[in-house]
């Protein structure tokens, strides 16, 4: 059989199987139905529902009703809370905005022609959306992989089993019934490379080339931060093979998808600082007196506070309000008439110079009811105390790399024998080196993180930071497979691979937010606890 037919029969049964997955995707809530499956998808749904609806990033009014309660159903743990331009306090999605911004404006065209929105047919809206978002997006991407795969493959055997891996051993599949931008960013990543691979090996330069790679490695930047370092690097690639094309076109339109993300962020938050950036207080402007503590605790400022704040050249009003954060620790002054946010923090005991700390307020994850405090986070959600647990676990235990898709040790391998043969630095040479020096970077950067963030991240089937790296691994895994395709005993190996990375694939299907088989099963026998 001709093994294209066999490409797209794959494709075909993979996209199938994600469709109807889409088609029948619901929240296990039965008080408040809708067909987002974490926090996580329901930031960037209510986002795209604000904007579509109202044209505006403001949350308040989605998710909470007119009595102030939460909107079951569209609430999420996943917001910030700062100042709008209208001078009052709102909620927004901490999510990057360029991508809900696109697909608002994809929702706004759905509902033109349909008559549909979120509000009232979520179910039929948001399907539709995922369907043309992920599911024919994602079968384009499996199509151009096959395309590659082919290119660099070496039997016709190796090639259809690593399609075939595409198709039904990657959690790309899996996150294909979830609003993400993982899925988006490997997309991204795989046209990419698409457009890459023939100006390295010297095949082609057509000027379209450099500026389709600026869009979509700009883009992949623009939905994984440490994807900057794809960027930067297929940048200095392709300067050395075409300096004009390189800055003519690669750069130019590299530089548009910045401008829509820090200008859709703009306008949403009015900094060009995503939220994330805003996770902590501001600049210490001064201390004061520690017996202050007591009349703060009150919701009171004292003529003694405002007279401090003043001294140091802070516009506030005679009665601003206080709001208590941590009683007796912590609290938020904030004075309409100015427009003035301040984070008044006692220092711990023991310290020299005891007081409470005055900042500039930034921490927009502070406020009523807000998750993401140090008393609230619960679960995962803590942070891995152990950098060199969370490193074990990263790679080889319960959110494991290798762990869950043991097809990636094949990667490893084939990345060493593509850049041990040949004295060329060919297509394959190159790909080679720049898999393993961008794995090691993303790797490296999530595990040197703090604390709160050593989170394998959060409820997921998997450590989801690392799935828009997966065309990489799947082009790289290619010589490996093919000398182990020799043998019938390397044949099986393959085929337990294979498995493996199938069933942990799969064992999320329904909901890409839950954890993995390993963490699961470890948890059952009492090793770990969460």
């Amino acid at each position: 059989m001709n093994r294209w037919w066999s490409y797209a029969l794959l494709i075909a049964i993979s996209t199938a199987i994600s469709t109807a997955r889409v088609m029948r995707i619901d929240s296990s809530d039965a008080k408040s139905p809708t067909p987002f499956l974490s926090a996580n998808d329901r930031s960037r749904w209510a986002t795209i529902r604000a904007l579509g609806d109202d044209g505006t990033y403001v949350l308040d009014p989605i998710i909470f009703s007119p009595r102030g309660g939460r909107i079951l159903g569209w609430h999420s743990i996943d917001l910030v809370r700062h100042l709008g331009p209208d001078g009052e306090q709102h909620y927004y999605s901490s999510k990057p905005t360029l991508l809900t911004t696109l697909l608002a404006g994809e929702y706004w065209l759905v509902k033109t022609l349909t008559g549909a929105t979120l509000a009232e047919q979520p179910h039929y809206v948001s399907r539709l959306m995922l369907v043309l978002t992920n599911v024919l997006p994602l079968a384009a991407a499996l199509a151009l992989l096959a395309r590659l795969i082919d290119r660099l493959g070496g039997s016709g055997e190796v090639r259809i089993f690593t399609v075939a891996a595409a198709c039904f051993a990657t959690f790309l599949t899996t996150y294909a019934v979830t609003l993400n931008n993982h899925l988006t960013a490997a997309i991204s990543l795989t046209i990419g490379l698409t457009v890459i691979l023939p100006i390295w090996s010297g095949d082609c330069r057509g000027w379209w080339r450099f500026a389709v790679a600026g869009l979509s490695f700009g883009f992949l930047a623009a939905n994984e931060l440490p994807a900057l370092s794809m960027l930067a690097l297929v940048g200095a690639g392709l300067l050395l093979k075409s300096p004009l094309r390189t800055l003519a076109a690669f750069v130019p339109t590299a530089l548009v998808v910045a401008a829509g993300a820090f200008g859709t962020n703009m306008v949403a938050h009015g900094d060009w600082r995503t939220p994330y950036a805003h996770r902590s207080d501001g600049p210490l402007l001064r201390m004061i007196a520690d017996s202050l503590a007591v009349p703060l605790n009150e919701g009171r400022a004292t003529p003694e506070l405002i007279a401090a704040l003043r001294e140091q050249k802070i516009e506030v009003s005679d009665k601003p309000a206080i709001e208590q954060r941590i009683a007796g620790d912590r609290w938020k002054l904030w004075d309409e008439s100015t427009q003035t946010e301040l984070t008044l923090q006692r220092t711990p005991e023991g310290e020299p110079r005891g007081g409470i700390r005055v900042h500039r307020w930034d921490n927009w994850y502070d406020y009523p009811g807000s998750y993401w405090t140090p008393q609230r986070l619960a679960g995962i959600d803590r942070g891995e105390s152990s950098p060199w647990k969370y490193a074990f676990n990263v790679l080889v235990g319960h959110h494991g790399l290798f762990s869950l898709t043991p097809l990636w040790l094949l990667s490893v391998a084939g990345c060493l024998m593509w850049l041990r043969a040949g004295d060329r630095w060919d297509g394959r040479r190159a790909l080679a080196a720049a898999t393993l020096l961008i794995s090691a970077v993303v790797i490296v950067f999530y595990l040197t993180r703090p604390q709160i963030d050593r989170n394998y991240g959060g409820g997921t089937c998997c450590l989801r930071w690392l799935i828009w790296i997966t065309p990489l691994w799947l082009l790289t895994l290619l010589p490996a497979a093919e000398w182990l395709g020799r043998s019938w005993a390397g044949r099986a190996l393959l085929l337990a691979l294979l498995t493996v990375s199938v069933f942990s694939a799969n064992y999320a299907a329904d909901n890409p937010w839950s954890h993995p088989w390993i963490f699961d099963y470890w948890t059952a026998m009492g090793w770990i606890n969460y």
